[in-house]
């Protein structure tokens, strides 16, 4: 019988992500990679390791996050009002647009162009899908 889900199991599993509009926001099947994950290594939130405790290779489970317990809730401070002059000028400054910003420490963090108003900029520095809630589709490949 295959290994359950534990607090410190490996796991190789398929994900779906939807939104609320049906639209698919990844997939790991699309991509053909499935994603790994040690349980409790902190890269995704306690409520959605929850999800999977108990599972076992060759299941199938679909499950609801709110924005709290999947990308968090929106932070206003993460949205700023930049100038346009502070962009190079090859960068294509319209709404939409996914610019990378280079931090002091050298890491670069991507930001959303919301708004152009003249020369003022409002950049969303929030993950793409925060304040989301989302359905995770998994099917679980293998646990150790």
């Amino acid at each position: 019988m295959s290994n359950q889900i534990g607090a410190q199991s490996e796991v190789l599993f398929h994900f779906t992500l939807t939104l609320n509009d049906g639209s698919v926001a990844d997939s790991t099947k699309l991509q053909g990679q499935p994603a790994k994950l040690r349980m409790g290594d902190g890269s995704l939130t306690a409520t959605f390791e929850a999800c999977l405790l108990g599972l076992k290779a060759g299941d199938e489970h679909s499950f609801e996050l709110g924005p709290d317990d999947a990308f968090g809730p929106i932070n206003p401070n993460n949205i700023h009002h930049l100038e346009r002059r502070q962009f190079a000028a090859d960068i294509d400054v319209s709404e939409g647009t996914i610019v990378a910003f280079t931090q002091p420490n050298g890491s670069e963090i991507p930001g959303i162009i919301r708004d152009v108003a003249g020369d003022s900029v409002t950049v969303d520095f929030n993950h793409p899908l925060a304040g989301q809630q989302v359905t995770f589709d998994v099917e679980i490949l293998t646990v150790s």
